[in-house]
């Protein structure tokens, strides 16, 4: 590989999700903050979500519920506000939940390519099939932030690297398969739902980065269709 093309091909993928924040959350710093007494444009349905009593006003025993999800997921900040972020993340997981194990209902992911691994950017799932057969998933993955939008269309995996290490940021990114450019499978230490997103890739956990890497190989096709919430 060139020099030109290697560079390219260590442009980082590290973070993704689902609302339209130009936060960065670091889950190394996500301590407790102080719990908001305010009510939020969104309690109820957060407080449903939750499987808390839904009467719309916000409680410290609702604040440090929220506050508990806010922390787990790098949404910041994290004081307990049932906001549109907040929201926004609860409100994909159930999207992807409803998903159960038909992803490629709509037929949106070619079927006439054998292994194929596809992506929806609108419910941020990704999931192996090899034809009309599901191979593995769907899973929740991180995508493209604005501005670094994953990019759509029909690729093929060029590069694996099991130990790759991005020499911009100097940030690991294991597993990495290269399907476009510098954009890439790869895991990542941190929640699926970490808003804001990535700077293209398709960040996975380590078990999903794992089997991806097990069931793909170089030249194997790669679709990516929708448009991440928020870009």
């Amino acid at each position: 590989m060139g020099d030109t093309r290697r560079r390219a091909a260590v442009v980082l993928g590290v973070t993704a999700l689902v609302a339209p924040v130009a936060v960065v959350a670091n889950a190394g710093t996500a301590q407790a903050a102080s719990c908001t007494t305010q009510t939020g444009p969104y309690q109820k349905q957060v407080e449903k979500f939750l499987g808390r009593p839904v009467d719309g006003k916000q409680s410290t025993a609702d604040c440090k519920a929220i506050q508990a999800f806010q922390t787990k997921h790098g949404i910041k900040p994290n004081i307990g506000y049932a906001g549109p972020v907040t929201w926004g993340v609860m409100d994909l997981m159930l999207k992807q939940k409803a998903v159960g194990s038909n992803p490629n209902k709509a037929g949106k992911c070619p079927v006439n390519k054998g292994r194929i691994a596809c992506v929806n950017l609108t419910l941020q799932l990704s999931w192996i099939q090899d034809g009309k057969k599901l191979v593995y998933g769907p899973v929740p993955v991180r995508t493209g932030r604005d501005g670094y939008e994953t990019r759509t269309g029909l690729k093929k995996i060029y590069w694996r690297n099991i130990d790759h290490v991005s020499t911009i940021y100097d940030v690991p990114m294991p597993y990495s398969q290269f399907f476009d450019g510098g954009q890439a499978f790869h895991s990542a230490n941190l929640s699926m739902w970490n808003p804001p997103g990535s700077h293209g890739c398709v960040n996975m956990t380590t078990a999903t980065a794992k089997k991806y890497w097990s069931l793909l190989k170089k030249g194997d096709d790669v679709y990516v269709y929708g448009r991440k919430p928020g870009t």
